[in-house]
């Protein structure tokens, strides 16, 4: 069980801050704040670096917020925006997503603020909640299958009635096919080539099945699908409201005014 030292705010009448250090005792006096660990003394908001520093310990410093405009929509969450002195790690939930993130280190900074575009970490094989999303399209049903090698698995389309496989397929998508007892999405593997000539015939994907959770798809006519990479291809994350969590490891002075984030309305 975690423990923290929670501190009351009177002008706030609240209690806005917990804190990760546990001293035995806290006194202020001409304004400084002092604690007292193991029978020794130690001086708070000084400019002693490293900072974060409490009894030997080294901290993160750790914000959790809310954007929360029009609740009742369903929205995108595409980019963060920094307004401070340094960029920080975020992590991004909603009520439909948990996988959005970003590195402190992806940050840019333009017109001295930072900016990033969210990222999505993903799961292979896709955590169900990933199924209604964007990242996932449909192809259509197969009319066969082909092992080669357990490496190079063919997946064959009609030409004649065409089932287009959309140039919006990419190597290193993943290939998922419609288990029918189940009706439930199972992974095929990576995809690692797409061939179209219409005219010779040629209208198939070539699949990776040994990858992690990997299942060469058994039988010809099932209903094929594919899910973008997660990281490269984000779409933001979606959902009505985002909690952020933001993080820095600095151990120098950071300063932080306004976090914001680019957010665009979900059209289904």
């Amino acid at each position: 069980m975690s423990q923290y030292t929670l501190t009351y705010e009177a002008g706030v009448k609240g209690w806005p801050s917990f804190y990760s250090f546990i001293p035995d005792m806290m006194a202020g006096m001409n304004q400084v704040f002092y604690s007292f660990v193991g029978g020794k003394i130690y001086q708070h908001n000084s400019d002693n670096v490293p900072r974060n520093n409490f009894y030997g310990v080294q901290y993160n410093s750790r914000i959790i917020g809310v954007i929360n405009a029009t609740p009742t929509e369903n929205k995108l969450f595409k980019t963060i925006v920094v307004e401070g002195t340094h960029p920080w790690d975020v992590l991004m939930e909603t009520d439909l997503q948990t996988t959005g993130f970003i590195n402190s280190a992806w940050f840019e900074k333009k017109e001295a603020s930072w900016f990033a575009f969210v990222r999505n970490s993903g799961e292979n094989p896709a955590n169900p909640r990933e199924f209604p999303l964007r990242s996932l399209n449909g192809i259509g049903q197969s009319s066969s299958v082909l092992s080669v090698t357990p490496s190079a698995v063919e997946v064959n389309f009609s030409v004649s009635p065409l089932v287009s496989v959309d140039g919006i397929v990419s190597i290193g998508d993943s290939l998922y096919y419609i288990n029918l007892p189940s009706q439930s999405p199972v992974l095929a593997g990576t995809i690692t080539d797409v061939q179209r000539n219409y005219k010779q015939g040629v209208n198939k994907i070539i699949v990776d099945t040994t990858v992690p959770n990997g299942n060469v798809p058994s039988g010809d006519n099932l209903y094929f699908l594919y899910i973008k990479n997660a990281i490269s291809e984000s779409h933001g994350v979606l959902g009505h409201y985002c909690v952020f969590t933001i993080t820095s490891e600095e151990t120098e002075p950071v300063e932080l005014f306004v976090i914001g984030s680019e957010v665009m309305k979900s059209y289904p």
